[in-house]
């Protein structure tokens, strides 16, 4: 099991902090570890009193979590005073797992959750050992000493906080505009993210983002993937935000749970489709590294979210054949080109890759399949998700076949995406 640590308030509405990140991490399938730092006495109406935890509890939790699991991801929440945050920093500064910093200053409700001295010691101490901050509108302000009134002004407040090599991920919902527009500043970088405006954010709408982001990264999905899932998940859990009291509406931070039986379902039918399948494939188009099928569940946003062939399919006995158990997280590459694939068209969750050989090409182009080539040479540094969203929007639509000519550290390949399993059969069926 993936574990993650929330280091945050506590909030009895069970809205927000601690609570928030534990429902948050949860849903995605990992592990919450928590070192609560204040006990607040709120409401979704306001902030009735806030009592700091002392710093040597603080301490003694830290101590409890790491001395006993391995954890994968940190996230920071309300830290309330300097002096919490030195503590905190002390034992986060030699630690090599992802840290990102949520810093709560204000409370949905608009009251303190921070002493005066949080924002000097949050710029001067915390943010040099994070991985990602991010901050809403008046926090960016706070920290990055410039006021926000556009998108201009929230790259040039990226770039402050972010000098010292920190990615910044500057939540947009508090700037005026049409639509809400976030503003990531990574690897000296900006990308924008526009989605629709919905009704005001609910109590708990940062700390949910934030632990969703750190489960992620927790998981192993990368830092811009993480965040485009965490992002896409943060507008179904504010769409479906829900009442528990008088005031502000509570983010359902629970929202990704599925059924326990879908992904169940998922590899039990895998296991005799895939079999299927070998029998019809021959040697020939097993890569020296190996093949694999895989499958998505309904509405996968991650890695985890896509089952595949444990080891790969390899040559066994002269005959394609399972290296392995069906389990889900076990194909990276291809599970970020299918969940590309999604992007575009919720409907594509399958895909299979293969050897590389033109003769194939040009079945597969006689039989009437869409084909189009990922061009790595135009974007070297590109991993297989991000090409494969490229080559999709270059053509306009989800192609039957997309192939590459490799790098030199791996050969040529094809991969075929379908509907289903069912529907990847049949397109084998028309070439082999």
């Amino acid at each position: 099991m993936k574990c993650a640590l929330s280091i945050a308030g506590s909030d009895p509405i069970g809205g927000a902090g601690i609570q928030a990140d534990i429902k948050a991490m949860a849903s995605l399938g990992v592990h919450p570890h928590t070192v609560i730092t204040a006990v607040t006495a709120q409401n979704t109406s306001s902030v009735i009193s806030i009592m700091p935890v002392p710093c040597k509890m603080i301490e003694e939790q830290l101590d409890a979590v790491f001395s006993d699991s391995d954890v994968r991801s940190v996230k920071t929440g309300m830290l309330y005073s300097s002096e919490i945050v030195d503590v905190v920093v002390d034992h986060l500064c030699d630690r090599t797992m992802p840290i990102v910093v949520d810093p709560v200053m204000v409370a949905g409700v608009g009251d303190s959750l921070a002493a005066d001295d949080l924002v000097d010691s949050i710029r001067r101490d915390l943010m040099p050992i994070c991985d990602l901050i991010t901050p809403n509108k008046q926090e960016a302000e706070a920290i990055s000493g410039i006021a926000i009134r556009n998108e201009d002004d929230a790259m040039r407040a990226c770039e402050l906080m972010g000098k010292e090599g920190t990615s910044v991920y500057l939540k947009g919902g508090h700037i005026e505009s049409a639509t809400v527009i976030d503003t990531l500043y990574h690897a000296a970088e900006f990308k924008r993210f526009e989605y629709p405006r919905l009704e005001r954010a609910g109590h708990g709408g940062g700390c949910t983002l934030s632990a969703y982001i750190t489960a992620g990264l927790a998981k192993g999905t990368d830092m811009i993937n993480s965040i485009i899932n965490a992002r896409d998940m943060i507008q179904r859990s504010i769409s479906s935000m829900y009442n528990v009291g008088k005031g502000n509406k509570i983010v359902n931070s629970a929202v990704n749970i599925r059924p326990a039986y879908s992904t169940g379902d998922i590899t039990d039918g895998m296991d005799a489709m895939v079999d299927s399948i070998l029998k019809m494939v021959p040697a020939s188009w097993v890569s020296p590294i190996g093949m694999n099928i895989a499958y998505a569940t309904v509405n996968a946003k991650e890695v985890h979210d896509v089952a595949a062939v444990d080891g790969k399919i390899t040559i066994i006995g002269g005959r394609p054949a399972r290296a392995g158990p069906i389990r889900f997280g076990a194909a990276e590459h291809i599970s970020y080109m299918i969940l590309a694939a999604m992007r575009y068209d919720s409907d594509i969750r399958a895909a299979m890759d293969l050897q590389y050989d033109d003769d194939l090409l040009d079945v597969m182009e006689e039989v009437g399949m869409t084909i189009t080539c990922v061009d790595r040479d135009r974007y070297p540094d590109a991993r297989l998700g991000e090409l494969t969203g490229f080559a999709i929007r270059d053509l306009g639509s989800v192609p039957d076949v997309i192939y590459d000519m490799g790098t030199y550290k791996r050969g040529p390949m094809i991969r075929i995406l379908a509907r289903d399993l069912k529907d990847l059969k049949e397109k084998i069926e028309q070439v082999v």
